[in-house]
């Protein structure tokens, strides 16, 4: 269906860009990081450097060029960051930019855990730092017919997985959101089995294409796209991308995934983006790129087909889908 905006609602109002830290936050962190400095010997220039805030749309400087980057035309910020499948705050696509702008994501951390050699706990802003961020124009598509093209940054989850060490046992990947309901109003309603889950074969975790997002369009994440931190693999359906997350588990055993246990006829597993095979109650064949009116035809994988296509040799695809 054609995707409207209500026309009273001007996007400046549903979602303000954080340009500008609050200034009695910022007041009240420099007085404590004062006092520890003052306790430790070290100046508090030192110390703030030591500690930096990287909050939803602060700049992302020094971005490598991608050369995975499509060239089609990128679909406007307004659009990307104002229409989010985001159950956790709300089933309506317009109400995360709202719902979202106060979602705490500092401190934070994330757990790497399971069948690894190196098991680590990472504040998000070092982990930001593990390899270098890289600006990936990608095609992403959603399961529900619509489409959009976005300049994400960040850097290959192989090089997260390479840190930590995986052992033999390691055959899948799972990814674990936050779960905090004082936080995410939508998850007071029920709808899914909490917290969000999703996973991946080893084999595609390592896969080039496979990132762990912390920026789009320049910026650090808006909350509502899924900061601090989110995976965007762009030849799966986009519910595959796990957003806020705070654990990542290595697994012997193929994990349980949100929406596959919510409805496995209708959520397989692997979830590539496959015009051939429909879901129950629509087509897949063709989509509507987000601010766009017609129609496109939907590519195999979403068009990544000569990087992950051998992934799957072998397999029935209408089976696992």
């Amino acid at each position: 269906m054609l995707i409207k905006k209500p026309s009273d609602i001007p996007y400046s109002e549903v979602t303000p860009k954080r340009l500008y830290i609050d200034r009695r936050k910022f007041i009240t962190g420099a007085a404590m990081a004062a006092g520890a400095a003052a306790l430790l010997g070290r100046p508090i220039a030192h110390w703030i450097e030591d500690e930096p805030v990287q909050a939803a749309g602060t700049k992302l400087e020094n971005l490598a060029k991608s050369p995975f980057s499509t060239t089609e035309k990128e679909t406007p910020y307004k659009d990307v960051t104002n229409y989010n499948n985001y159950y956790e705050f709300s089933t309506d696509k317009f109400e995360p930019a709202k719902l979202a702008q106060n979602f705490k994501t500092r401190p934070w951390s994330v757990s790497v855990e399971g069948e690894v050699a190196k098991p680590e706990k990472f504040d998000i802003d070092a982990m930001m730092k593990l390899a270098p961020l890289e600006e990936r124009i990608y095609r992403h598509r959603c399961v529900e017919g619509w489409s959009i093209v976005v300049p994400w940054i960040g850097y290959p989850l192989s090089a997260l997985i390479n840190r930590v060490q995986p052992n033999p046992k390691a055959k899948f990947v799972q990814f674990v959101s936050d779960l905090d309901p004082k936080q995410m109003p939508g998850l007071r309603s029920g709808g899914l089995d909490w917290p969000y889950t999703e996973g991946l074969r080893m084999d595609e975790a390592m896969n080039p294409l496979t990132i762990l997002c912390f920026g789009l369009y320049g910026e650090v994440l808006p909350n509502q796209n899924g900061s601090p931190i989110r995976t965007i693999i762009p030849w799966k359906y986009g519910f595959k991308s796990t957003k806020a997350i705070v654990k990542i588990r290595f697994m012997e055993k193929q994990p349980d995934t949100a929406w596959n246990k919510a409805n496995a006829h209708e959520y397989g597993f692997y979830s590539n983006v496959n015009p051939e095979v429909d879901h129950p109650r629509w087509s897949q064949a063709t989509e509507r790129r987000l601010g766009e009116f017609s129609k496109r035809k939907t590519l195999m994988f979403n068009g990544y087909g000569d990087q992950v296509a051998s992934l799957y040799t072998g397999m029935d695809l209408r089976k696992n889908y």
